[in-house]
């Protein structure tokens, strides 16, 4: 699995309508396009490719014209025997997105929901990050960002750094700390004491910041 989350399937789960040979389940084998073998199959098939969700498969099952009964019969059933786990899928994608992309919990719960995570298990996964997993990645993308900042206006750095923490989901308090506190610690090494930065805060910056 890729560090930003590619080795999760984020394609058209559609494919092509039936008959087609990327995912309509058709065969010298299949009883019909509505038929359970067909939407086995056609699942098989797109998990080979990368994890799905249950809402993600239904969708697909739905867009084949797969009946309604016959789609969750065979959900239920790939669910019974593990092929689909929303809780482990959950806790992959918040391993991989938060590690690989820095995204923040409020940002992973949005995505999760977006591919039909319950909320429970939703609150599960974000939860194994903590407030201070948080902070440390903050930090780091923020310490990553700030030397290509060098040489612009000190207001528009932290507009910038604080806007790019708010697009990954943090808040706004959390984004004012850690760029009020990058940006010190950049004066005291270089010995300039002279910008004050204590307008850096949760409502310092103004609503241009996001």
């Amino acid at each position: 699995m890729s560090s930003d989350g590619a080795g999760f399937a984020d394609a058209d789960l559609g494919g092509g309508g039936p008959g087609s040979e990327d995912g309509s389940g058709m065969g010298p084998g299949n009883e019909g396009p509505g038929s359970e073998e067909a939407a086995r199959a056609i699942c098989l098939r797109l998990l080979t490719a990368g994890p799905r969700t249950r809402a993600q498969l239904a969708t697909a099952l739905r867009k084949r014209r797969v009946p309604d009964e016959v789609a969750e019969s065979v959900l239920s059933r790939f669910t019974e025997v593990g092929l689909i786990d929303d809780a482990a899928f959950a806790r992959a994608w918040v391993e991989s997105r938060h590690h690989g992309r820095g995204l923040a919990r409020r940002a992973l719960s949005a995505e999760l929901r977006q591919r039909g995570i319950p909320d429970g298990e939703v609150r599960s996964a974000v939860g194994l990050l903590g407030p201070q997993d948080e902070l440390a990645t903050a930090r780091r993308l923020v310490a990553r960002r700030l030397p290509a900042s060098r040489g612009k206006p000190t207001p528009a750095r932290a507009r910038q750094l604080m806007g790019m923490l708010a697009r990954k989901g943090y808040s706004a308090g959390l984004a004012a700390q850690v760029v009020r506190e990058a940006l010190e610690q950049e004066q005291e090494s270089d010995a300039d004491h002279g910008a004050d930065l204590a307008w850096i805060s949760e409502d310092g910056a103004g609503d241009d910041w996001l």
